[in-house]
């Protein structure tokens, strides 16, 4: 089991939580701060996915002219840890 909390940049959230098993299967995803309904969806629908299929989902996902989304930073944590 594979846990990080991962500070989010140019987001509302300030950080996220996600825990992956060893398969790399996304066990649970807790956002910090945010818009509270988006990130609890997004979080619920990647739990049971593999974390590379929810990286190729949502990554790039923009909120508005940020450049980034809560989505995309959840992709981006996901990344890390995949590589680490």
């Amino acid at each position: 089991m594979k846990k990080m909390v991962f500070p989010t940049c140019g987001v509302c959230s300030q950080a996220i939580v996600v825990e992956l098993t060893d398969e790399n299967v996304v066990s649970n995803v807790e956002f910090i701060g945010g818009c509270q309904g988006n990130t609890q969806g997004v979080a619920a629908l990647a739990v049971g996915m593999r974390a590379e299929e929810v990286v190729s989902r949502l990554e790039g996902i923009n909120c508005g002219r940020k450049g980034t989304s809560c989505p995309d930073q959840l992709a981006r944590a996901l990344r890390k840890m995949i590589e680490q």
